[in-house]
């Protein structure tokens, strides 16, 4: 096939194709994710959905976002909380390896308990 047997339409038949199938891959993945980390279900009824996914995998997916469409935003915020925790803490633990290879306290900042670190003046 020579590339000027492609016509215009063609090429963005095949984008719109080709974005569809990412969108399905993508939800089909969540609902999987999602459906062994839920906690609620039973486990016949986590092998009830697995059944429905893998046999209609589109309407399957469809369905168990619908049905249980829920989780997408609270797994998000969750996701989102446990980012920004985890990103505090090693903020927190790489600003107090600063400080200790530093040999001062919090980084010549005021002490939160009140008194005021120690500074340094090298003569």
């Amino acid at each position: 096939m020579v590339l000027a047997d492609v016509g215009l339409g063609q090429v963005i038949w095949t984008a719109f194709f080709l974005f569809m199938l990412a969108a399905f891959v993508w939800v089909f993945i969540l609902a999987l994710r999602h459906l062994f980390r839920d906690r609620e279900l039973s486990g016949w009824a986590k092998a009830g959905w697995l059944v429905g996914l893998i046999i209609f995998p589109l309407i399957g997916s469809l369905v168990y976002l619908l049905v249980r469409g829920g989780w997408v935003t609270e797994d998000s915020t969750a996701d989102s909380a446990a980012l920004a925790q985890l990103s505090r803490t090693e903020f927190e633990r790489h600003g107090s390896s600063v400080a200790d290879s530093r040999g001062d306290r919090a980084g010549g900042r005021p002490d939160p308990a009140g008194g005021a670190a120690e500074e340094r003046h090298d003569h």
